[in-house]
């Protein structure tokens, strides 16, 4: 690449991280926590992604499937709200615990919980040119500053894609998977084309299972105001306006495709006032302060979002912005037709003429995200492809797949917005359109070696990392993002401190670090963090301990388990074998085991000893 006179500096840190996603900045914090020196490196000029630019309610099913950094990034939201609101405030009600937030007051609480760490060096602004590399491991990383046109090259001995579109790893030459593998490559039930009835599950004519290269729909997220005194109203439609984009509302609400739910489901944007309305053709959630997080609605048969992102993932910059620059202008359209368009009954344009952008939000970008909802894009091929058969109960068990490296837990559903806009002889829902499998997808482990490549060395890959699409709408959460991007940060650190490359990294040892910093790589339903086992019961839960989700931590146990416990951690036979298993046998086995009183041994005592034991 030819930079021409353009300045180039130089910067080394030990993890460079591409990428200030959530996913990005909690690598970069978990990196600096062990002591690691970082730079983290975001296109845009804020922190945070899709968490700090309109996404203002956490995606979250399973709250205690997910702890570590996003568990501190909620704490810090629900202590700014009772420290700014009071404990009895409604505006700590309605930010139900600091799952719920204003884009403003995430980007404040992932902005601080930054700035603590003083060894990140934050670089906004910037897009990736080059990646520096030698015969497979990336050494280096050139960033253009997008306001002057500088170059600055940053060396580092390992590196983290923490984009939502694979890029880093993408230049640096790591294979990827864009759009959809075909029902039969492995053997998932909603891979490839696919038409869904979303109340009833079942499969619709034309459900080939084909694969194809076809992208869920990208949208922006909106933080709507519906205080007057906050309130910036448009006053003209944007460019490119064309009513006749938005009429297949219309006709949703005339053929009754805008009414409730059969069945509600908190949490994915049921409103009430809108249910038989055109304004259902947006999904709004209440947030404090008298602000709501707005999704556009996948239901309506006239969504006009899907097809207008085919060609982001693989574009250039520019056209990446032209592609971000049209949906904006897209939403901005939709949001102007419901409010003013005369062909929607006058009392529907007053309940969407209740919503408008708030005008305390987005201050420097025109009160507007300036993240657009890059839903998947490009996906890494690694040492592991998730799969939908890693999240549902497998056969014979109960509970879904082990993985002995895991290192977070996934829960959302799958979950997948349309590939393409409405098509003639289908009536009932647009295709690629998968919602909320909750009757099947179960929380599940998520295996380290998703995020290494095959064959790129000083990489870890948090984000875009090795799933198949499916699999893919179950991970792309911020919350699930964040555990992964920790996890990435831990293995860098230990990578350098064993002088090895990631995918080098003994799992045990990353799984140990994880879990004395609060991650969840194991979950179970009956079990809390004040249980004393509650690390062990989560580390032997990827060893194969478990078979279901009730860890029976306080159940005495029976012998022929221990025997079998032993197996599994040791690989080899127990030290004996008395006719019951009792406190004395235990301290056999385990001559250090810290074992106090008499009676039978626990569930949850064997595990916490053989975890110690095994340090």
């Amino acid at each position: 690449m030819t930079f021409g006179l353009l300045l180039m500096l130089a910067a080394d840190v030990d993890v460079v991280v591409y990428g200030g996603t959530p996913g990005g900045v909690a690598g970069a914090i978990a990196a600096a926590r062990n002591g690691r020196s970082v730079a983290l490196i975001e296109y845009h000029k804020h922190l945070g992604g899709m968490t700090t630019s309109g996404l203002g309610k956490s995606d979250i099913e399973t709250r205690a499937a997910i702890g570590g950094l996003f568990r501190e990034f909620t704490r810090g939201v629900h202590e700014h709200y009772v420290e700014t609101y009071g404990p009895q405030s409604e505006n700590v009600k309605l930010a139900r615990d600091g799952y719920y937030y204003e884009p403003s007051v995430a980007q404040r609480v992932l902005d601080r919980m930054v700035a603590r760490e003083t060894k990140i060096q934050v670089v906004l602004n910037h897009r990736l040119e080059e990646v520096v590399r030698g015969a497979r491991r990336v050494n280096g990383i050139r960033v253009k500053n997008r306001s002057t046109g500088v170059v600055t090259e940053f060396r580092g001995r390992m590196f983290i894609d923490g984009s939502y579109e694979g890029d880093l790893f993408a230049q640096a030459g790591a294979r990827y998977r864009l759009g959809r593998e075909a029902r039969s490559e492995f053997n998932e039930l909603h891979a490839g084309v696919i038409y869904q009835d979303y109340e009833t599950r079942t499969f619709l004519d034309g459900s080939t299972g084909e694969g194809d290269r076809r992208i869920t729909a990208y949208t922006y997220r909106l933080c709507l105001s519906s205080d007057p005194a906050n309130s910036r109203m448009l006053t003209a439609p944007p460019p490119g306006y064309d009513r006749a984009r938005y009429l297949g509302y219309i006709d949703d609400w005339k053929s009754g495709r805008m009414g409730p739910p059969k069945v509600h489901k908190e949490g994915v944007g049921y409103f009430g006032p809108t249910f038989n309305t055109v304004v259902r053709a947006i999904s709004i959630a209440e947030l404090p302060n008298r602000k709501t997080d707005i999704n556009m609605n996948p239901r309506p048969l006239g969504f006009p979002f899907a097809e207008e992102n085919y060609g982001y993932p693989e574009g250039t910059w520019e056209e990446r912005e032209r592609i971000a620059t049209r949906i904006r202008n897209i939403t901005l359209g939709l949001l102007w037709f419901l409010q003013n368009d005369e062909a929607i009954p006058a009392e529907q344009r007053a309940l969407a003429r209740r919503y408008h952008l708030a005008k305390d939000e987005f201050a420097d970008n025109d009160n507007f995200p300036f993240q657009l909802y890059v839903r998947e894009a490009r996906r890494l091929i690694g040492l592991y492809t998730l799969t939908e058969n890693d999240t549902i109960i497998q056969a014979g068990s109960d509970r879904t797949r082990i993985h002995a490296d895991s290192i977070a837990a996934g829960e959302f559903p799958v979950d997948s917005f349309p590939v393409r806009k409405r098509e003639k002889g289908h009536d009932v829902a647009l295709e690629g359109y998968i919602f909320m499998l909750d009757q099947l997808t179960r929380p599940y482990q998520i295996p380290y070696r998703v995020m290494i490549p095959e064959h790129v060395d000083g990489l870890l890959v948090p984000v875009a990392a090795s799933t198949t699409h499916v699999a893919f709408s179950t991970v792309r959460l911020e919350p699930t993002w964040m555990a992964l991007g920790q996890a990435a940060g831990v293995a860098a650190h230990l990578a350098l401190a064993g002088g090895v490359e990631p995918r080098a990294v003994d799992p045990s040892k990353l799984q140990r670090e994880l879990l004395e910093r609060d991650q969840v790589i194991t979950y179970f339903r009956d079990i809390d963090r004040a249980d004393p086992a509650f690390r062990a019961l989560q580390y032997f839960g990827a060893k194969g301990f478990f078979t279901g989700y009730l860890a029976r931590s306080r159940d005495p146990l029976d012998q022929p388990t221990a025997e079998r416990w032993w197996r599994l951690a040791m690989n080899a036979e127990p030290p004996s074998k008395p006719a019951a298993f009792t406190r004395e046998t235990l301290r056999s086995w385990l001559p250090k085991a810290a074992l106090t009183g008499d009676g039978a041994v626990t569930r949850g005592e064997f595990c916490a000893a053989l975890y110690e034991a095994l340090k």
